[in-house]
């Protein structure tokens, strides 16, 4: 379990710093990272940070895939982990 909670903290963290890179990256013309990278990181249970990165650096807050996608990336990973939680009790 406490590999599990590293992880999250890790990938989290990982999420934040990719969507300020990316809009620091967006001021100054240079290379971006693909939105499907960011889904990805999103996907593997960094929705938290992809989320908190977007409202922090006001990155991707105009796309509707952004607004609406991560949200709900973010609720069923809720429930996934709340079904987990409840099953190794």
């Amino acid at each position: 379990m406490k590999y599990i909670l590293y992880y999250l903290i890790f990938i989290n963290l990982y999420g934040i710093l990719s969507m300020g890179i990316d809009k620091n990256n967006a001021i100054k013309g240079k290379w971006r990272i693909p939105e499907n990278k960011l889904f990805f990181i999103a996907s593997i249970f960094g929705s938290l940070g992809i989320l908190s990165g977007m409202y922090i650096f006001r990155h991707k807050t105009k796309h509707k895939k952004f607004t609406l996608g991560i949200p709900l990336i973010f609720i069923l990973q809720g429930v996934i982990m709340i079904k987990y939680i409840i099953s190794i009790k």
